[in-house]
């Protein structure tokens, strides 16, 4: 009888054939488990040694600070300024640093009907209007702690809105839908906060709201805190009219502490721009712009120095000086 012997499949063709199908699997349509974490090792070891968490919102800051992952990803940028400042929910500063920043403009919309009379946060909070508020429904979400974030800035809460009689909804699904401002439109909510912006701006604008102002003293002390200001302006939505001043919503920055290993972190730069040809961009196509993603801009922050282990890569290929 012939035998034959199995074949010994290598570490990193069983490695691959989970990470590509993986990959494969976050971009399918109804495939909703999309929030990926990569553990890696040495083959025998007991130890995970290598973690990589693809977060959207602020729980990669504790899995960072807390050694449940290496390197993360998290959105909005503004989240890691209060973090290293040690504001908001960070009761001390944090020692995180920078790899890059994934680039995408976005602010943060305060939407609420023209017939509430309301221009600013400030006029939220003398008027004690009884708002009734569509929240992202993703409890998690860093949309909920940036608005906390903001009314605190006025000494007011979501209890408080509530207090003064209106509502709190925390809705699923993005502003654009039935249940957000479809509800809006049927009357029975006043008001839709999220980001995201470019996906329901204009619709918002079309159904005769408004967003609300940040005023400007409190603007200023958001600003301290590490978030930074943004406009809303006519020219990216027409219908605004005069320019509307917000929180950035903007960018990915992938992050680590800055007690991470330093070949790591270099390392890990070394495959990205090994890959960034067939890494997908926002058309669904590569190549990743490696010369935005190292540096400040319009479209996201880096919010924190830069590791040296990503530093010292970026400097020696060129992307900056």
């Amino acid at each position: 009888m012939l035998v034959i012997p199995p074949i010994r499949i290598p570490a990193i063709m069983r490695s691959r054939l989970m990470l590509e199908t993986a990959s494969e699997l976050v971009a399918a349509q109804g495939f909703l488990d999309r929030q990926v974490m990569i553990l890696m090792r040495p083959q025998g070891d007991s130890q995970w040694r290598t973690r990589f968490y693809a977060s959207d919102g602020p729980d990669s800051v504790d899995m960072v600070v807390n050694g449940e992952a290496d390197i993360a990803i998290c959105n909005p940028g503004g989240v890691l300024g209060m973090a290293l400042r040690g504001r908001g929910p960070y009761k001390k500063p944090l020692p995180l640093r920078s790899l890059m920043v994934v680039p995408q403009f976005d602010q943060l919309g305060f939407a609420v009907t023209a017939k509430t009379g309301l221009k600013t946060l400030a006029d939220l909070k003398r008027t004690k209007y009884p708002l009734r508020v569509s929240l992202r429904g993703q409890p998690d979400h860093s949309v909920h702690l940036v608005c906390n974030h903001a009314l605190s800035a006025y000494g007011i809460t979501l209890d408080d809105i509530v207090s003064w009689g209106g509502k709190v909804l925390y809705t699923e699904g993005l502003p654009m839908g039935p249940d957000r401002l479809g509800a809006v439109k049927r009357g029975e909510l006043d008001a839709v906060w999220d980001e995201a912006l470019p996906l329901w701006a204009p619709q918002a604008l079309d159904m005769d709201m408004r967003f609300m102002a940040i005023d400007e003293p409190q603007l200023k002390a958001l600003e301290d805190d590490g978030l930074m200001r943004a406009a809303i302006t006519d020219e990216e939505y027409p219908g605004i009219g005069e320019t509307v001043w917000t929180l950035d919503f903007s960018g990915w920055p992938v992050f680590c502490l800055e007690s991470a290993s330093e070949p790591m972190i270099y390392n890990f730069c070394a495959a990205l721009d090994n890959r960034k040809a067939v890494v997908p961009w926002w058309e669904g196509e590569g190549p990743l712009p490696l010369e935005r993603l190292c540096k400040d801009g319009k479209e996201g922050a880096l919010y924190l120095p830069l590791h040296a282990g990503a530093e010292r890569f970026w400097r020696e290929r060129g992307y900056i000086s």
